[in-house]
């Protein structure tokens, strides 16, 4: 199956915006609504009015042909350009980035195993920290926030941080013993840090549980409001959402064992208490919640070495604050 992207420019001057989806094979809601937009712009039914839009509906297509998340490695981790590609995904890369890095602004349309309604990941405040500098955080929270969803989620690269130095700890310790697992923070740059790194905003927009066939209107929702946010398409600007679900990420738990289980069938979103129990080791040891939080991401089939959940706390971004 080849790379394919549809790219439409305006006569008139004005953003750059990509739109992204099945970076996972499995993950396909973005790719439908891509589809449906590509068909109504060729028609005439919508028409751009300024700058160029470039529409990736299959971003990894052996991933899309095997109908799983990855090819032969996850697209969505150490995403850069590569000077000696060895699998599959290193080489969508060095397509891949060149691509973003073209534009200023990008949406990013995934889907979840686990959970209920569509969120939004979206980046840092405004910094000149050395992990993820960043100066658009005020263009990118504006689009967010009119999606068309309520929840948002923040913290992504930070926490990926901190669980990649615990990570080498507990490999140091022989608590994983996978040689292949990866301990460099960089591992956690995707398509929307990569964005950020090469100036641009960028946003997850993760649009429903993988089987839920409304995933795709909100995929395609999702793209006109961001297209009218950018003054690309006629029509007013959306209406922020009103009173935002914020969560911001603070800690990252990788599984040790394929025998690692969870205590429950978490969905992400679940409110677990301070020292309920999350899970439980296959040597035995429990792992209880540090504080009231939020599980998020959590993956039953999590392979071993790699991300099992993530724990996020409310408020803290977008005008919500952390509660005392």
């Amino acid at each position: 199956m080849p790379l394919q992207v549809f790219r439409f420019d305006s006569p008139r001057a004005g953003p750059r915006f990509i739109v992204t989806a099945a970076v996972h094979g499995n993950e396909t809601h973005g790719s439908f609504a891509i589809q449906r937009i590509v068909q109504q712009l060729i028609s005439g039914e919508l028409h751009l009015l300024c700058g160029r839009l470039s529409l990736v509906p299959v971003t990894n297509p052996k991933a899309w042909r095997l109908q799983r998340r990855q090819g032969d490695r996850n697209l969505n981790r150490r995403l850069m350009p590569c000077s000696k590609p060895v699998d599959y995904e290193d080489h969508i890369a060095n397509w891949l980035c060149p691509l973003l890095k073209e534009h200023n602004g990008l949406l990013d349309l995934h889907s979840f195993q686990s959970g209920e309604q569509a969120f939004a990941l979206f980046g840092p405040d405004n910094n000149q920290r050395d992990l993820e500098p960043f100066a658009q955080a005020e263009q990118e929270e504006a689009i967010a926030l009119r999606l068309g969803c309520k929840r948002y989620v923040y913290g992504w690269l930070d926490t990926y941080a901190r669980g990649m130095a615990r990570r080498a700890e507990e490999l140091k310790r022989g608590l994983i013993k996978e040689a292949s697992v990866n301990t460099d923070p960089s591992y956690g740059i995707g398509t929307t840090e990569y964005m950020r790194a090469m100036g641009g905003w960028a946003i997850t927009l993760e649009c429903g549980q993988h089987d839920d066939p409304g995933g795709r209107d909100i995929a395609y929702q999702a793209i006109i409001n961001s297209l009218k946010c950018l003054g690309m398409l006629a029509g007013p600007k959306p209406d922020a959402v009103d009173k935002p679900e914020v969560m911001g990420l603070f800690d990252v738990f990788d599984r040790y064992d394929i025998d690692d289980n969870f205590a429950n069938p978490w969905k992400s979103f679940d409110l677990v208490k301070k020292g309920e129990l999350i899970g439980r080791r296959a040597s035995g040891a429990l792992i209880q919640a540090p504080e009231d939080a939020y599980v998020i991401f959590p993956n039953s089939r999590a392979q071993v070495g790699q991300e099992w959940f993530y724990l996020a706390r409310p408020g803290g971004r977008l005008g919500v604050a952390t509660p005392d």
